[in-house]
């Protein structure tokens, strides 16, 4: 049964690994890469994966520093700081934890970030690229998105004229994720809060992936004969951390599946971790 199970941690780590080494490389070309995390208040959870990516970048040899900010931050004092990190040479990745205080617009923050140092991939430069395949020049695809593709081409499977049906329509996750498999060549469906039938839509997918935060959200009985089922769901059950899926159901009919924890969560943050290897080469020493 573990065969069918995706290792998003091993796969994880054998992609930090190698980005490990051109950490090195590029300390030794000059200067490592840098990274700017801000945090708006004292929320426990975004605090711990703060801390998280903090770590794996600093175990990278990726330099982080990690802006705490008060909740009543005005939002032109922000703004200010971002400009500060946009005019920082060794700052080559600018992270902002969502979401943000409501006094706070959140887009327009995010049109404030330097586009080449939007290593979340939310500005609207880089969704513009994505959406429109532009891969020859500097773009940042959305960290759980690509790891989703990633985890997906991990199975070995064919994407190219699969049916792939994505539960969850977000700017972070479910969009992204249909272009990316559109590009692969998938025929792909998004579902959504007002979708009529899910389990109808579901039980068509050779490639299913949930990311709504529903816990058992996707049962047994809506999931087809050998489908590859990614869970991207984060929910806390009985102070247990669950996905999306009912993994122990699923994974009798599954060929593949993501656990949660140890999917999805570990493969986001590789590739942050990649988008700003790739945003530090972009802009040199």
């Amino acid at each position: 049964m573990s065969d069918k199970i995706i290792n998003g941690s091993k796969l994880a780590g054998e992609i930090k690994e190698n980005l490990k080494t051109e950490v090195k490389k590029l300390k030794e070309e000059g200067r490592a890469p840098g990274q700017a995390t801000i945090l708006i208040g004292n929320d426990p959870a975004a605090k711990s994966y703060v801390n998280m990516k903090k770590k794996v970048a600093k175990n990278l040899g990726i330099k982080s520093q990690v802006h705490n900010l008060d909740s009543d931050i005005e939002e032109k004092e922000l703004i200010n700081l971002i400009y500060d990190l946009n005019n920082d040479r060794d700052v080559d990745g600018i992270l902002i934890q969502l979401p943000l205080p409501e006094h706070i617009n959140e887009t327009k923050v995010i049109e404030n970030i330097d586009s080449t140092k939007d290593v979340d991939g939310f500005h609207p430069l880089n969704t513009g690229r994505l959406f429109s395949n532009l891969k020859e020049n500097l773009n940042f695809v959305p960290c759980t998105p690509a790891g989703v593709l990633e985890l997906i081409k991990s199975t070995g499977i064919e994407i190219q004229g699969k049916k792939a049906v994505i539960v969850g329509h977000s700017n972070i996750v479910g969009k992204p994720a249909a272009h990316l498999l559109l590009d692969e060549f998938a025929t792909v469906t998004v579902c959504h809060i007002h979708t009529k039938d899910l389990a109808k839509e579901t039980k068509q997918a050779d490639i299913l992936i949930s990311a709504v935060g529903k816990a058992d959200l996707i049962t047994a009985d809506m999931v087809k004969e050998g489908a590859v089922v990614i869970d991207v769901g984060i929910n806390k059950v009985d102070g247990e951390i669950t996905g999306d899926v009912d993994f122990e159901a699923v994974k009798e009919k599954a060929s593949y599946i993501t656990p949660v924890p140890g999917g999805s969560g570990p493969m986001t943050i590789a590739m942050l971790m990649a988008n700003t290897v790739k945003a530090r080469k972009y802009h040199g020493v």
